[in-house]
């Protein structure tokens, strides 16, 4: 399987059951706390997940620290987890950012003897201290707002030998949901990495 298909088969995570095999691993860690940083990308989402040559400007970063808390009692193969995010933007942004969300894990990987792999997708809500000025599109539409949408797809590496510790791959997304959100069409995009402690 490419690299382009799992990414865009993550988009697919939330349509699986909540009740799926539970995880052979028996690892009763809940929490994860990781911290990342991204810069702005001017692509599309679905353009940078299909890899269609997504790329980076160095105007505009940011820094966030993210706690998250494992729901179902028990791991299994899809774990569902509640996440907030405290974020901290620099450049052509500087302003704060705060998110919460409904994060899906899929934890089981044919490769996880060599490097223990997980796939999210989280879906939230995300609310900036002011209204950030890279979110219009470029195609005239001059609005956005400070309550968006918000959504994540992230990839988890960790050595099995240590897999309380792992390198995390993030994209980082807010919009309007075209239009659904007081009628912003715009969003941003960052594409970034970071490291995962869970415990």
């Amino acid at each position: 399987m490419s690299l382009r298909s799992l990414l865009a088969g993550l988009l697919l995570l939330p349509a699986l059951a909540v009740h799926g095999a539970e995880s052979p691993d028996g690892d009763s860690s809940r929490n994860r706390v990781t911290a990342y940083y991204a810069h702005f990308s001017p692509e599309r989402m679905l353009d940078i997940l299909q890899l269609k040559n997504p790329h980076i400007s160095g105007h505009s970063q940011l820094g966030a620290l993210a706690w998250s808390y494992r729901l179902n009692d028990k791991p299994r193969n899809l774990d569902w987890e509640l996440e907030g995010q405290v974020v901290q933007h620099f450049g052509r942004q500087d302003h704060q950012e705060l998110n919460l969300l409904l994060n899906a894990r899929w934890t089981r990987f044919p490769w996880d003897h060599v490097i223990d792999t997980s796939a999210v997708v989280g879906w939230g809500q995300s609310f900036a201290t002011e209204v950030p000025p890279l979110e219009p599109r470029s195609d005239g539409d001059e609005r956005s707002t400070r309550l968006l949408n918000y959504l994540l797809v992230e990839l988890d590496f960790a050595p099995p030998s240590h897999p309380e510790w792992g390198l995390v791959l993030r994209l980082h997304h807010r919009s309007g949901v075209f239009g659904l959100y007081n009628g912003v069409n715009g969003g941003s995009n960052y594409i970034g990495a970071g490291i995962r402690y869970r415990y």
